[in-house]
């Protein structure tokens, strides 16, 4: 093997190493991770963004017709679907589980627990939702109205007390698990843009909506309440900021989900009630 070779091989691996402790000692160490993480979250949104046009111009036949808003809100919902998978995925898992949140294995009280994962996940969130936010108030109101405003501000409100607090990660995943809506929701506009709307898949889709809406912004925050019930005596300990987030937060968007879904039922009737007279 040639000196060249050999210096290359060298270079590379004193990269490596020094890579490993930037990210060890720095981007995950405890201190930064708040910050680190929520630029994270911002910097994968354009990442995902960039991609989703690449990959639609090159291979999708609708997206070259459509107008350049309709573009923006393609690739912006590109974003949304992956953050709902990435959340939702890992929401599911500390909730059902992970032992951190576990009764079973900690002594300590659930509402103060946390790990580097947990506080991660929660940052690139956060990244998500100012840099939704902002797209939204940039293209307002093309890409969303006053309702998805407050759903934003009050997600991200609550996210970024727990991550920053430590306090209630538990209840902050519990409710980002609703977030598996999310690809089913993008999915129906997606075939409606596409000229789908009077195919199967697009009827299949509603149904599936309506059904995992019902669970995870429906029954799951039934659920969440339940458990805030059994617990709480810890709950009284938190800080009141976060006290008022865990009852006030939630409701708000129990609402919300309850309004959308009454929106849900009447679009699923009007659908199947076509597909019938056909």
């Amino acid at each position: 093997m040639s000196t060249t070779s050999l210096q290359t091989i060298g270079a590379i691996k004193s990269y490596h190493h020094q890579a490993q402790h930037l990210v060890k000692n720095y981007l995950l160490a405890d201190p930064f991770i708040p910050y680190t993480s929520v630029l994270t979250g911002i910097f994968l949104c354009k990442v995902v963004y960039d991609l989703c046009h690449f990959i639609s111009n090159s291979h999708s036949k609708t997206y070259i017709i459509l107008t350049k808003i309709q573009r923006i809100e393609w690739n912006n919902r590109g974003i949304s679907t992956v953050h709902a998978i990435f959340i939702s995925a890992l929401s599911l898992y500390f909730v059902f589980w992970s032992d951190l949140f576990s009764d079973r294995w900690h002594n300590d009280l659930v509402v103060f627990r946390s790990s580097r994962l947990s506080s991660l996940g929660l940052g690139i969130s956060i990244g998500y939702f100012l840099a939704d936010l902002g797209m939204i108030f940039w293209k307002y109101p093309s890409l969303g109205g006053i309702e998805y405003i407050v759903h934003h501000s009050l997600s991200g409100v609550a996210v970024a007390y727990s991550l920053f607090s430590g306090e209630g990660q538990l209840y902050t995943y519990m409710v980002l698990i609703s977030e598996i809506t999310t690809p089913e929701i993008n999915l129906r506009w997606y075939l409606d843009t596409a000229g789908m709307k009077k195919s199967m898949a697009y009827v299949i889709n509603g149904v599936f909506i309506f059904l995992v809406w019902l669970v995870a912004r429906i029954l799951l925050f039934i659920y969440m309440f339940y458990h805030v019930y059994l617990h709480y005596n810890q709950v009284m300990k938190m800080h009141i900021f976060g006290y008022v987030l865990v009852f006030g937060v939630p409701a708000a968007l129990g609402v919300m989900n309850l309004i959308w879904f009454g929106k849900i039922v009447r679009g699923v009737k009007k659908t199947l009630a076509k597909r019938c007279e056909c």
